[in-house]
């Protein structure tokens, strides 16, 4: 309390003041002083108290230290202090109090209240965000921790508030550049906080480039050889990216996933695995599993998968699966995460089948987990691990589903070598509950929706003891199933049973042949009946609804090949031992298992206790199948099956001529199309010569149009300017340089012909004056000087002369250079005419070829458009003789109706007379009156015949007679 009297100015003597009156004091200190220094001090003293007098300076303080933040805002120390305060009232954390004596026991809620006080209105959380833009140390760094406690506190509030602030997100988002190390790793913390169940806010910093700026931090660090700081990145990628699809959708577009395999990078000696490392690869793990968990969008999940693979991260995560000296628990998250970046891709799943261990001699991966499945002294959650690992390997596999059952076939396989077929038969037939439920789940989901892997799997046979014969797989299972409790195994009593009844039950369902496989065995159907019309404990209750489903099974798959366990004979039986309804409820008792559910919900084995692995996660989505259909078919008659039966093979028979039909619409529409696309491929064939042809008309026009140029050309002109013209036209030569070349010859012609005419003038006065020397003259002294300028003008002539002479020996140079030009150009001109014709010649050539193959086309064309037209003719006129065909026919077989009812008609009016005339005669008869008989009228009719056959002949004769006397 020295402190406080220095800082309240109070006396030493007298009662001490409370708490909270020194708290009302500094507050009214802080609402009333003036200057900024005792505004500061004040602060500062409440500061002090706030850790131990939580409530006091929370209740009286806070809207006081709210209102410092508005107004002294220029002061960074000040705001420092109130932000440390009320950080200390607000901040559940209880590492920093002070545990003394005397202190006051504060609820637990505290902070909670003291934040919904604060936020209420929502300026306050602004004007926090809006101090966190300050650089000063003293300012930013207590505003990060306020936010962050708030946000533990109150987190959805304060989320919505930040997500409604301009540019709320950004600012937080500016702490992870900060320089100074504090603050960006409590700039962390609160991006935590912050991005917790809130997809909004996750996408607005996942678009503010934080996983680029989390995946340098990480780098910088030292990837999973660094410290706290790489955890709380990856805790922050983990919020980004769990449940939230779009994150992880810009994450893989990113080529983010990449940047994660020298996370995995451990060296060779494994043996110093720091509580850091364990904890950070652990995350890093996670961070995988969370792209290719199987609850994302089954397309997001395969591309994730692929781009794994390319990318070397799946090869990297196997090292770590082969590798020595790793950790169990990272071991195990690492099979459960290779697992998950297998499951349900084709590419990856060949990969980890070609995958080996580094042993003497290598073994494949696959062997050597299984060894680690059925082994019972294995840790339980590896166990769980490697089964998860199997299960996602052989998930919609085929091919591997496959090769497992071929190693359990009769083979040539090296006795001594250890296949994981028998590994799994192994751990079936083991004494160990936990390792035969592990391998009766994995070899079914080895047959999963696959026939023929079922089929194959009867044939396999087991040597159980010398000297007897070996028996099948199948029989083995029974017989084990048959036993019960008798075997003493560890673990549960019922978990190898249970594993069994699923394994049979993947086995037979849509299988007939196993079906009958299982009912020829005359023990079997006894046992089922026995075990579910007995009344046993609640522990008995599952196996009895197993073994409801089986027999279900064994009804509805039936293919009534048995005799005497036709599906109808099994229902007698079920109604006799069993009854309807009680079956139909012990095949309830799976469903209602407190078990089922937690199994249904995720396809990883998760359980506590071993004891708790009872059902598979595929089996539950059987049994959801079955029930209802087996439910159906117990309690349906031999009528109605014989019914449905009829209806199916009546649906059959009716989809068998819909198909055809259908069939033979399709070989019509096929044949259609294939005549459409030879049709467009004439015409586009015919449209390319078309325009083929017009192209090399044109190019025969231009070459005609040049020939006829060049032919004006060449008679305009005369036979040497024409050769010459022609030549420079065709060697590239313009006319202008032509005449240049004329005109130039033209003046060395002119000028040879002066210097000619100089040259004979020199000659003749050298000539003249040589006349003159020789002539005697008397005054010789007075003709010495006359005579040396004469020799002197003569030398000067003399080389006036060599110069023309040479002058003109270079004209006549150039006069022979150019006459070569002008040859060299007539010959070029008679090569390029010959060039000319051959060249038209050509493309006459294929003018002509191009127009017949185009009368072809055309006649081509022309014939299949009368065939189509001919087709469709016939085609229309035999639908409309089809047309009245039918009418006709309909119009006789309607006639031929009437005139049969007319026949009946007239038979049914001639036996009604033909009664009443014998009824008639038989009452005439009895009145006495005579009635002749129907043979006696006919008699009497043949005498009248008779007797007018006389008289007409005796007539004749007497005409004759009279004739004879007339002609006499």
């Amino acid at each position: 309390m020295n402190f406080l009297r220095g800082v309240m100015g109070g006396q030493s003597a007298g009662p001490q003041p409370s708490g909270a009156e020194t708290i009302q004091k500094l507050c009214d200190r802080v609402a009333s002083s003036t200057l900024l220094e005792d505004r500061r001090d004040a602060v500062r003293a409440l500061k002090s108290l706030s850790k131990k007098y939580r409530i006091e300076v929370g209740t009286q303080a806070m809207s006081y230290l709210l209102q410092i933040l508005q107004t002294d805002r220029s002061d960074s120390e000040i705001i420092g202090y109130a932000l440390d305060t009320l950080y200390n009232i607000i901040s559940n954390d209880g590492e920093e109090e002070e545990q003394e004596e005397s202190s006051q026991k504060q609820p637990d809620d505290l902070g909670n209240q003291f934040t919904e006080i604060f936020i209420k209105n929502q300026d306050n959380v602004t004007l926090l965000l809006s101090l966190l833009e300050e650089f000063d140390f003293h300012v930013r760094w207590p505003g990060v921790k306020l936010l962050t406690a708030m946000l533990k506190n109150q987190c959805p509030q304060v989320q919505s508030i930040i997500l409604e602030s301009p540019q709320g997100v950004s600012r937080l988002m500016d702490l992870l550049a900060d320089s100074r190390e504090v603050i960006r790793n409590d700039g962390l913390l609160l991006l935590q906080q912050l991005t917790k169940g809130n997809a909004a806010i996750q996408k607005i910093v996942a678009f503010e480039n934080a996983f680029e700026r989390l995946l340098d931090i990480i780098t910088e660090e030292g990837n999973s050889d660094g410290g706290i700081v790489v955890e709380d990145c990856l805790l922050l990628i983990l919020n980004l990216l769990k449940n939230n699809s779009s994150n992880q959708n810009f994450f893989k577009e990113g080529s983010y996933i990449q940047r994660m395999k020298p996370w995995f990078e451990v060296g060779d000696d494994n043996s110093g695995w720091s509580a850091q490392k364990v904890t950070n690869l652990h995350l890093m793990l996670q961070l995988v599993r969370v792209m290719v968990s199987p609850v994302n969008p089954p397309g997001a999940t395969s591309s994730c998968q692929k781009f794994m693979y390319h990318c070397g991260l799946l090869q990297q995560l196997c090292t770590i699966l082969m590798a020595t000296g790793v950790p169990a628990d990272i071991l195990t998250e690492t099979i459960n995460t290779v697992s998950e970046v297998i499951r349900g891709s084709q590419l990856n799943q060949d990969y980890f089948a070609s995958v080996n261990a580094p042993s003497n001699p290598p073994r494949p991966a696959i062997v050597v987990l299984l060894m680690s499945m059925v082994n019972e002294r294995q840790p339980f959650v590896l166990r769980c691990a490697v089964l998860y690992c199997f299960q996602c390997f052989l998930y919609k596999n085929q091919k591997g589903q496959g090769e497992i059952v071929s190693t359990l076939l009769p083979s040539t396989i090296d006795a001594n070598s250890i296949s994981a077929g028998q590994l799994l038969c192994g751990g079936l037939f083991s004494n160990d509950s936990l390792s035969n439920w592990c391998a009766a789940v994995a070899l079914a989901h080895a047959l999963q929706d696959n026939l023929t892997q079922k089929e194959q799997l009867l044939r396999v046979q087991l040597a159980t003891s010398l000297g007897n014969p070996p028996v099948s797989l199948l029989q083995q299972c029974t017989n084990i199933l048959s036993q019960g409790d008798k075997i003493t195994r560890k673990g549960s009593k019922i978990q190898t049973r249970v594993g069994l009844l699923m394994l049979l039950c993947t086995w037979m369902t849509n299988c007939p042949i196993a079906v009958t496989h299982f009912l020829h065995n005359q023990p079997n159907v006894p046992f089922l009946t026995g075990q579910i019309a007995e009344n046993l404990g609640e522990d008995e209750q599952l196996v009895q609804g197993l073994c409801a489903l089986l027999l279900g099974i064994c009804i509805f798959y039936n293919d009534n090949s048995l005799e005497n366990y036709t599906k109808e004979k099994l229902k007698q039986l079920i109604e006799k031992r069993i009854g309807k309804e009680i079956f139909i409820e012990k095949l309830g008792f799976i469903n209602k298992h407190e078990l089922y559910s937690r199994a249904a919900q995720k396809p990883q084995p998760i359980f506590s206790s071993p004891e708790q692995m009872l059902f598979d996660h595929e089996f539950t989505k059987l049994v959801k199948e079955l029930e209802v259909v087996i439910t159906k078919a117990v309690h349906k008659s031999s009528e109605e099956e014989k019914k449905e039966e009829e209806v199916k093979k009546t649906l059959e028979q009716h989809d068998s001529i819909v198909t055809r039909y259908k069939e033979l619409i399709r070989e019509q529409d096929s044949q259609i199309n294939e005549l459409k696309k030879q049709v467009t491929s004439l015409r586009g064939d015919n449209e390319q010569f078309q325009s083929t042809l017009a192209q090399q008309l044109s190019q025969i026009q231009q070459h005609k149009d040049q020939y006829n140029v060049l032919k004006l050309k060449l008679g305009k002109e005369n036979q040497q300017q024409h050769i010459s013209s022609d030549g420079a036209q065709i060697n590239g030569i313009q006319s202008e340089e032509v005449s240049r070349l004329h005109e130039e010859m033209s003046e060395l012609r002119k000028q040879h012909e002066v210097l000619q005419a100089k040259l004979a003038e020199k000659e003749s006065l050298i000539e003249t004056m040589k006349l003159e020397g020789t002539q005697p003259t008397g005054n010789t002294a007075e003709n010495v000087e006359p005579n040396s300028d004469q020799h002197k003008v003569l030398e000067t002539l003399k080389a006036q002369v060599q110069s023309q002479m040479s002058q003109i020996h270079q004209l006549q140079m150039e006069r022979e250079e150019l006459l070569k030009k002008t040859e060299s150009s007539v010959a070029a001109v008679g090569s390029a005419e010959d060039a000319t014709a051959s060249r038209i010649a050509e493309l006459e050539k294929r003018l002509s070829s191009m127009q017949g193959e185009t009368e072809k086309l055309k006649n081509e064309v022309q014939s299949l458009s009368n065939a189509k037209a001919e087709l469709e003719q016939q085609l229309n006129t035999a639908n409309s003789s089809a047309a009245i065909l039918q009418n006709e026919k309909s119009k006789l077989q309607k006639e031929v109706a009437e005139s049969k009812k007319e026949q009946d008609d007239l038979l049914m009016l001639l036996a009604d007379q033909d009664q009443k005339i014998s009824s008639l005669k038989n009452k005439l008869k009895d009145l006495g009156e005579p009635i002749e008989d129907e043979d006696d009228l006919d008699s009497k009719d043949q005498d009248d015949d008779d007797d007018e056959g006389d008289d007409d002949e005796e007539e004749d004769e007497d005409e004759d007679d009279e004739e004879d006397e007339d002609d006499s």
